[in-house]
């Protein structure tokens, strides 16, 4: 049923999208394949490394070491996910130029890409905490709870669509359709689903540490918000560096001031990455 919803969600898009200006069902399509980039390393492949855990301990009935193991990998996938977001939404562009631009693929094709991006883009974060929260309730033997949260925000998802294409770009335009209504509906249902998991998870559990949780998630949009400004600052100077390189230098450049302006804000979340790094690198000497 929770990959049906899935499907439903998309079957619905293809629909609407299909009756827009033509190239919109593509642009839809290439946007949140790019947005399922940063998603799978950063989300889904931890939610697939922390499951057994989850499972091991919801099995011993130990829920002190539940709400501890899901409070740390969510503050991780946070602490991860928002500089991804801004860095996802600022370098759209030069990213989707180096990914598909070639052959038939015109700058055209990777503006009306980039305008999705950039209403799919606001909701990486979200996406990555209803993959992690979701194995939560996974491990707790309830699989109810996912799906039919899942099923109200696909009611939501639906309705928010056909509202916002009717007040988001311009109806006769492929580099900003209406189309983004759609990518910007799903990012709103997806947070609304996101939140009321977590909402519902947390009694479960016995709470999650709310305040160490918004204390990180404030370090990790601070710093971010310093990377977001050099990155919006030095983009014309990466452009420099030619179409493949780019990307690469600003994504660079914004990790490297990100961790660094997180360490000075003493994120515990960037001291923590550090250390594993560090042990990492001497045990490869070693």
């Amino acid at each position: 049923l929770g990959l049906a919803i899935v499907q439903i969600n998309f079957w619905v898009n293809i629909g609407l999208a299909s009756g827009m200006v033509e190239g919109s069902v593509g642009a839809l399509q290439r946007a949140f394949m790019v947005l399922l980039l940063p998603q799978g390393l950063i989300a889904q492949s931890v939610a697939t490394a922390v499951f057994p855990t989850f499972a091991a301990q919801a099995a011993r009935e130990d829920t002190g070491a539940l709400r501890q193991t899901l409070g740390a990998v969510l503050r991780a996938v946070l602490f991860l996910s928002i500089p991804a977001t801004v860095g996802l939404i600022l370098l759209r562009v030069p990213v989707i130029r180096l990914i598909f631009e070639h052959g038939q693929f015109t700058p055209l094709d990777t503006q009306a890409t980039a305008w999705a991006l950039l209403f799919y883009g606001l909701g990486l974060a979200a996406h990555a905490l209803v993959e992690i929260v979701t194995r939560a309730f996974y491990a707790l033997h309830d699989t109810r709870t996912p799906v039919l949260v899942g099923g109200g925000a696909m009611l939501l998802n639906i309705l928010l669509s056909l509202l916002l294409i009717r007040v988001i770009g311009q109806p006769a335009s492929l580099a900003q359709g209406p189309f983004a209504g759609l990518a910007l509906a799903n990012t709103l249902a997806t947070t609304l689903e996101g939140l009321a998991l977590l909402w519902l998870i947390t009694p479960r559990v016995g709470g999650l540490e709310g305040r160490r949780m918004l204390n990180g998630t404030l370090r990790a949009g601070a710093a971010s918000a310093v990377m977001g400004v050099l990155l919006w600052l030095g983009i014309p100077r990466f452009e420099g560096f030619g179409p493949v390189l780019s990307p690469l230098v600003a994504i660079a450049a914004g990790g490297a001031v990100f961790w660094g302006a997180a360490w000075l804000l003493r994120s515990e979340e960037a001291h923590l990455f550090s250390g594993i790094a560090l042990r990492r690198l001497r045990r490869g000497r070693s």
